[in-house]
């Protein structure tokens, strides 16, 4: 097997394996019998503001009504999870939690002596994003604005347009202290109907934040 598809394929695996091993097993475990803990988060990355759904299944030869402890590391990562929830897993083993981060975290989850690897959820900015005029005049100098949630003061903001098949950076700003979110404006002359919108560059705490579209038409 080739080295490339070997890594592929432990990158791909996403299961837990048990914290302390040994060669005993658990009464009504069978020779064999391997027990495992899978994680995953979608969506991932997450908007700020919106929900994260952290789910997986535990395999186990008694899987039903366990007890799974989801716990959180949000940036800066210091590997100090905290407890943030605990569920019981249904028939098959599986399990979910919903989680509002406010910023990029890690999460894991634990059962009895598993323990999942801990997946990275990102959060990107909330970018809002206006037009002062849809139908302006050819020429004419139109005002793109909007929000930025959380305040992120001085971040660069690019204002885009859609063109041959790519978004193409036609201005440039910086995010401005506002209450609990930043703003951001840029007046900018138009001479043909495009589709517009806005990105705001990420940090540590916070992926890149994308605004929605926006369609100028000249009368």
């Amino acid at each position: 097997m080739r080295r490339s598809t070997v890594v592929s394929l432990v990158l791909l695996t996403a299961v837990a394996v048990p914290v302390t091993a040994g060669a005993s097993h658990k009464p009504g475990h069978g020779p064999g019998t391997a027990e495992s803990l899978s994680i995953v988060a979608k969506p991932n990355p997450v908007v700020y503001g919106a929900a994260v759904t952290i789910d997986g299944r535990l395999t186990s030869a008694a899987r039903a009504g366990r007890n799974v402890i989801l716990e959180s590391d949000p940036f800066p990562y210091d590997d100090s999870f905290s407890n943030v929830g605990n569920v019981t897993t249904g028939a098959s083993g599986n399990y979910s939690f919903t989680q509002l981060p406010g910023l990029n975290t890690r999460y894991r989850v634990r059962q009895g002596n598993l323990l999942s690897p801990a997946v990275t959820v990102l959060v990107r900015i909330r970018l809002g994003l206006r037009v002062s005029d849809r139908t302006p005049d050819r020429g004419e100098r139109v005002r793109f604005f909007g929000r930025a949630c959380p305040e992120h003061v001085g971040a660069l903001v690019r204002v885009q347009r859609r063109a041959a098949g790519r978004w193409v950076t036609v201005a440039r700003t910086r995010t401005q202290a506002a209450t609990r979110c930043s703003t951001y404006s840029r007046r900018l002359r138009v001479f043909r109907d495009a589709l517009y919108r806005a990105v705001v560059a990420g940090d540590d705490d916070h992926a890149r934040g994308i605004g929605p579209t926006r369609f100028v038409d000249f009368d």
